[in-house]
């Protein structure tokens, strides 16, 4: 079981839930180790926990019938999701892979589901994030075939400083050109050239293995 203050840290949501509900969720929460380029999960896995990213780094993606790979999102520590698939009890429809060595938050689906159905905190808190990952989705099919390299390396950027899925965070993040490129699905070359013409246009600062955003919205308006 969680230390309270462990999972107060890494789950926004749980600061807004009364006592008993806090005490629910926190007994229903473990966490588990991945080393990097570990698959979390495949696609037609059941992976049955709600699940959150305590540390580290994951790609959410999936592959088309012609082979084509595709990454739906970037996620870092605060994320959680799968909300959908424990509600349905389905397959998972994706892969995720860690990125770096991650620690993840697993919740029983009987604890999410105990929260669903009794948690009115909990409830608009998935709301919220149905929606933002739904304009995350709607997004992609809107742009995947018109946005160039640094585009792509953009929209994946800003979505991980999305300020409703990452509440807590500054506009700084560690993260190495390589993983940028994983992420956006190119090479870390083409990453390292993408950073250069964003922060040629003020939109970011890179530093020394890392990122700091100077202008989200332009950033996340970028298609080049």
């Amino acid at each position: 079981m969680i230390p309270p203050e462990d999972l107060r840290r890494i789950a926004a949501w749980s600061r807004d839930l009364t006592e008993v509900e806090f005490e629910e969720a926190r007994r229903g929460v473990s966490l588990k180790l991945y080393g990097k380029g570990a698959y979390i999960c495949h696609v037609g896995d059941r992976l049955e926990s709600w699940t959150g990213v305590a540390e580290g780094l994951v790609k959410m993606s999936t592959t088309s019938k012609t082979g084509k790979a595709a990454t739906l999102a970037g996620m870092r520590a605060g994320a959680w999701f799968g909300e959908g698939t424990v509600i349905k009890a389905e397959p998972r429809r994706y892969e995720l892979v860690a990125l770096r060595e991650t620690r993840l938050a697993l919740m029983r689906r009987s604890t999410f589901l105990w929260l669903f159905e009794h948690s009115a905190a909990f409830n608009r808190f998935l709301v919220h994030q149905f929606n933002e990952r739904l304009a995350q989705f709607i997004a992609i099919a809107e742009t995947e075939r018109t946005l160039d390299s640094t585009g792509r390396l953009a929209r994946n950027l800003a979505w991980l400083f999305n300020p409703i899925l990452y509440p807590d965070l500054d506009r700084t993040l560690a993260i190495s050109q390589e993983e940028l490129g994983l992420l956006a699905g190119m090479s870390r070359q083409i990453a390292n050239q993408g950073l250069a013409k964003l922060e040629g246009l003020g939109l970011l600062e890179v530093g020394h293995g890392s990122v700091t955003i100077l202008d989200l919205e332009r950033l996340a308006r970028y298609e080049g």
